[in-house]
């Protein structure tokens, strides 16, 4: 048995409905003022809406901060916190996709420690105490929602930046259904391919323990049982609400294991063209499979018989890109972003060693 260390620092309300609950969820944390940090897509839904009138009920006074955060830098964490810091909140409320989610973290840590979002680059580097969170995602993807994590990009660079902190985990995390249902299709392909992605690479990382592998293990089961059905029947609240468990429990896997190579490889496609991250681990994930399978076969025998094939069938479903031409990627910039990839941290516990020599030879296949 390998050592591990199990913390477990958020309350998960699970099921249809839940949103409703959020101004009981809030004043447990005994707030004089919260702020709402949502997109604008689920403004126009009605659920950020929803959520402040629950809040309203509960006598608590919130703000709503409805950002466009598609792709969120560290430019949007300042421009945020430049609003947040005259309201003076007590308690922050991320709702919307990882993005959103992000943003709410990153704001905590501005707020409470001051400094640029490069400050923060790492783990634990917030001495002073956060506010209490809590997160409600949109999606069936990122598992922000259950990690201690922010991931956002500095602006100058372009590079993405984990940034983490202990305090920074959810106190409270609402799992609704109703609110992932109204996801648009291209959301919920891209979203559960990238939920998809971290039970992959949580399953072998040089990291992984006893628990990270029942919890990647059984996000598998959810979300490869349940991926293509979310795509063709849209409206099964269960179907999605298995995969949104499923998408949590692969976030929390990463909380335990971190992941490899493929987000390695993913990363510099999004800071060097713009492209979803979805997309870039679409594109590489396949072929990052097969490069780890000359020592990990069985293992990843264990998670499917053919796994690279299962996840090809589930990008040709989605209508995902199935290669870098796909992505408009010049094939004469493949070397520069091997050696990208060869900084990314995601690929220091990659089960196979991974260098720029073997992000060229994932990205030429891949290509």
């Amino acid at each position: 048995m390998t050592r591990f260390t199990f913390e477990a620092r958020s309350r998960v309300l699970n099921g249809p409905g839940r949103l409703a609950e959020l101004g009981d969820a809030a004043r447990a944390l005994h707030p004089k003022r919260a702020l709402l940090v949502t997109d604008p897509p689920l403004v126009d839904l009605g659920h950020a809406q929803a959520a402040l009138r629950s809040l309203a009920q509960a006598g608590i006074a919130a703000e709503l901060y409805a950002g466009h955060h598609a792709n969120p830098d560290s430019s949007h964490a300042e421009a945020l916190r430049a609003t947040a810091a005259p309201l003076q909140p007590d308690l922050l409320i991320g709702l919307g996709g990882g993005s959103a989610m992000d943003m709410a973290k990153a704001a905590n840590l501005l707020l409470t420690n001051g400094g640029r979002m490069r400050d923060y680059k790492g783990y634990g580097r917030a001495p002073n105490p956060l506010l209490p969170l809590i997160l409600i995602p949109s999606t069936t993807g990122t598992g922000s929602e259950a990690q201690s994590y922010c991931v956002v990009a500095d602006a100058e660079t372009h590079a993405k930046m984990a940034c983490g902190a202990p305090g920074l985990a959810a106190r409270t995390v609402i799992l609704d259904p109703e609110i992932a249902l109204t996801q648009p299709r291209s959301v919920r392909a891209a979203s559960g391919f990238d939920a998809l992605a971290h039970a992959v690479e949580t399953w072998v990382t040089t990291k992984r323990n006893d628990f990270s592998s029942m919890l990647a293990r059984e996000a598998w089961r959810l979300l490869s049982g349940n991926f293509e059905r979310a795509l063709a029947h849209p409206e099964e609240v269960d179907t999605i609400a298995d995969m949104q468990w499923g998408a949590f429990l692969a976030g929390w896997a990463i909380e335990h294991s971190m992941l490899g190579a493929a987000h390695a490889c993913a990363n510099p496609l999004s800071q060097r063209y713009g492209t979803v991250h979805a997309h870039a681990l679409a594109a590489v994930l396949p072929h990052v499979v097969r490069f780890n399978a000359t020592l990990l076969a069985d293992r990843y025998h264990d998670l499917d018989p053919d796994l690279d094939r299962r996840l090809l069938d589930f990008i040709t479903a989605a209508g995902l890109p199935s290669s870098l031409r796909d992505l408009q990627v010049p094939q004469t910039d493949l070397p520069l972003l091997a050696s990208l990839a060869a900084t990314q941290w995601t690929g220091h516990h990659n089960p196979r060693p991974f260098d720029a020599e073997a992000a060229l030879e994932i990205y030429q296949c891949a290509f």
